[in-house]
């Protein structure tokens, strides 16, 4: 497995440990494991390490060999424009590195983690997984739509490689505080007070980390290609969610995405020399003007979207309980008291 040490790789080496799997990870740094791992209740001892990056060929050989199935869960999520080289060379380049590795080696499935970005801007009202690959002129959904057709050009070679598509995620346990979980804490902080309208599918990191579990131990019968489980929300849906986990106002004002989309140009190019994240971002808005839902038929693998609203608060009180957030900021999510699923607990299916 690829990216075991980020957002949706540890959950996911969470989940695939729950089942009894046997896991090897491949990571830049072996410190990170214990940090990433702990909070899911993996202890270190339970994973194999192999120190290496997806772009380097000899440790990701080192890292396949051997194995029954492959989860490539590596990439960089993020709108920052100080990262788009990063952001280029894992997402694309690392993708056929670890891809042409898996299937040379023979494992199978190879679960290739994609984004239902990459079939954006789509032509369609929907996309499912018969959509083609997108054309986005933003950095982080064009690496990831060029990393869509390193592994579609596999599947129709017949290789049994397996696509996911998450949508954006929420959730408890985020080791590096990815830009949706960052954007929820801007929200809450103040820093947001004007959103772009339009909307975005978005789920629970935990839902996502299910289905890999399934798919990686073929428990899922059919198909090779997979929606995270998720919701499409408009910007004001959300931020209704956002009020109704937290019990606080939160103003905001709203705007056209598209309108917006000049604003977010100026503040990339702002963020190329401003040492501290700037909130608002162009690949964000890109996303609110161009995303469409992902189609009620599309393939799931059975996993059920729990409810939003639990998503943010269960995410909230963690953004508190790691230091985040203030109890003011967290509002009534964090008087609720009301314990944190831990990925150790069953999944709703």
């Amino acid at each position: 497995m690829t990216g075991g040490t980020g957002f949706v790789g540890a959950h996911s080496v969470a989940a695939l440990v729950r089942r009894g799997a046997r896991v090897r990870l491949l990571v830049r740094d072996p410190a990170r494991v214990e940090a990433s791992l702990g909070p899911l209740g993996v202890r270190p001892e339970a994973v194999e390490v192999v120190t290496g990056e997806v772009t380097d060929g000899s440790a990701v050989k080192q890292a396949v060999e051997g194995a029954d199935a492959v989860l490539h869960a590596a990439s960089v999520y993020s709108f920052d424009s100080r990262r788009r080289a990063e952001v280029r060379r894992t997402n694309a380049r690392g993708t056929e590195v670890v891809l042409d590795a898996a299937v040379r080696t023979g494992a199978d499935p190879v679960v290739h983690v994609s984004t239902v970005g990459a079939m954006w801007p789509a032509a369609t009202r929907t996309i499912d997984g018969n959509s083609p690959v997108g054309d986005p002129r933003e950095a982080y959904l064009a690496s990831k739509a060029a990393a869509e057709s390193i592994a579609r050009r596999h599947q129709a070679a017949g290789a049994p490689v397996v696509i996911s598509y998450p949508p954006a995620l929420l959730g408890p346990h985020d080791p590096h505080l990815g830009d949706q979980n960052a954007r929820l804490r801007g929200e809450l902080r103040g820093l947001m007070p004007l959103w772009p309208l339009g909307g975005f599918p978005l789920g629970d990191v935990r839902d996502t980390a299910e289905l890999h579990g399934r798919l990686v131990l073929r428990e899922v019968p059919g198909g090779n290609r997979h929606f995270g489980p998720g919701r499409f929300v408009t910007t004001r849906d959300y931020l209704r969610a956002v009020r109704a986990a937290t019990g606080r106002r939160l103003p905001a004002a709203f705007l056209p995405a598209r309108a917006v989309l000049p604003f977010g140009l100026l503040a990339d190019l702002l963020q190329r020399v401003w040492p501290w994240q700037v909130p608002a971002e162009y690949g964000a808005v890109y996303t609110c003007a161009h995303a469409v839902p992902v189609d009620e038929c599309a393939a799931t693998g059975g996993v059920v979207a729990r409810p939003l609203v639990e998503t943010v608060a269960d995410t909230v009180r963690w953004l508190h309980e790691a230091g985040h957030l203030s109890k003011r900021q967290a509002g009534s999510a964090v008087a609720a008291h009301v314990p944190i699923r831990s990925a150790q607990e069953d999944t709703p299916t």
